[in-house]
């Protein structure tokens, strides 16, 4: 019986923000050198974004419920932390970023959760046995794996795990890790919920990598309800064919996620799409051999959205059509780069054919999609799936 994603369900906070805005916001900051807000334009208008959502409320007007605001009985300040009624961009501590994660995750992680549980036919949130949930942009214990068992009202006794620190491609292990405990456990019930707020960690600097990281980054939240139970007739799923991880022989140093004194810090360099470029067949080898097929064979991709040079590089060298890559580059638009959740969103236009400004065409019959994701290390991280229609 093949694993299957049933579900994919979404989340981002009620905060929009409009690329030429921030890209104003952020150059227009005292202290930059005299080269700085040339690179800022540039950054940000070859971004191939035009919103984003964001939990820092002081980066945009908000397009709904703006949550009531906290003070320093929830580990934040009084007044401005982010931006103040200047304009400036502030510099708080990692552990008052930190202390915005705990109040303003959970509600995403839910909100996926509950949207994936919604759309899962013939699954009950009684019905999940594990959750599986990924962040790199916070930390906190009892963590959101635990929140999800109390709000989604699940048994006391499901197993749960929090993959942490991975980057861009920490929804891949997720889902590994939900495909193995399916193949083991035929019953299981698996919901793998991922919520980055990368938005808590931007701040002003020279630094071309900050500038990157300020131009691309996002909030947002997607979960996936994945299980080997035959789903009922009629219902569209994406079955976990083959999950491989590969290490590029170069790009340690050109993609690093840390701790610093005034939040996470970014490495980003110019050279990862040109990395990323001379890798990606390689990359591709052990998880085409697996299924025993060819890049011609797959009819559908679902690219990591890293930033719009890396979509660009990954078409060319794959020889991709620009309808291949549109679900991508749709996601990029809208909601720039979620970090691990992102890949989920696209997904969910292959699975749902359906929604977005850009709805992906797909023919009735079984079609292949291959997903991938850069991060750290340099790691690639790919999986082939198989969308069908169960009868």
């Amino acid at each position: 019986m093949p694993v299957s994603i049933r579900s994919i369900g979404t989340a981002v906070p009620p905060t929009a923000i409009r690329q030429p805005d921030v890209r104003d916001l952020f150059r227009s900051q005292p202290g930059l050198g005299r080269l700085a807000p040339r690179l800022i334009g540039a950054v940000f208008d070859a971004s191939g974004i035009e919103t984003r959502h964001t939990v820092v409320d002081e980066l945009g007007v908000a397009g709904g419920d703006v949550p009531v605001p906290r003070g320093p009985e929830d580990g934040v300040p009084d007044g401005p932390v982010f931006v103040d009624q200047d304009g400036r961009v502030l510099a708080p501590t990692t552990g008052v970023r930190n202390a915005e994660y705990v109040a303003r995750s959970p509600d995403l992680f839910g909100r996926a959760a509950e949207a994936a549980l919604a759309g899962a036919a013939g699954v009950e949130a009684s019905d999940v046995t594990h959750v599986v949930t990924v962040s790199c942009t916070g930390f906190f214990a009892p963590g959101p794996d635990y929140l999800l068992v109390r709000r989604l009202g699940l048994a006391p006794s499901t197993r749960r795990l929090h993959i942490g620190f991975m980057g861009c491609y920490g929804a891949f292990p997720a889902l590994r890790a939900a495909r193995d405990t399916c193949l083991a456990e035929p019953d299981a019930v698996v919901l793998v919920v991922c919520a980055e707020l990368c938005t808590l960690h931007l701040r002003s600097s020279d630094d071309p990598d900050a500038i990157v990281a300020s131009s691309v980054f996002a909030d947002g939240a997607a979960a996936a309800v994945v299980s080997a139970r035959p789903a009922p007739a009629g219902s569209t799923v994406l079955d976990l064919d083959v999950l491989e991880s590969v290490l590029t022989p170069v790009g340690e140093d050109d993609m690093a996620w840390s701790i610093g004194d005034q939040g996470f810090d970014m490495v980003l360099s110019s050279y990862v799409p040109h990395i990323v470029e001379e890798n990606i067949d390689d990359a591709l080898v052990p998880l085409l051999a697996a299924a025993g097929c060819s890049i011609a064979d797959v009819e559908r991709w679902a690219v990591h959205p890293g930033g719009r040079s890396i979509l660009d590089r990954v078409e060319k060298r794959l020889g991709l059509s620009a309808e291949q890559l549109a679900p991508s580059r749709d996601v990029l638009r809208r909601h720039g780069n979620m970090s691990s959740a992102t890949v989920l969103f696209i997904l969910q236009q292959h699975l749902e054919a359906a929604g977005g400004a850009a709805p992906v065409a797909l023919p009735p019959t079984t079609s292949r999609v291959c997903a991938m994701a850069f991060g750290p290390g340099l790691t690639v991280e790919t999986a082939l799936l198989t969308r069908r229609t169960t009868s």
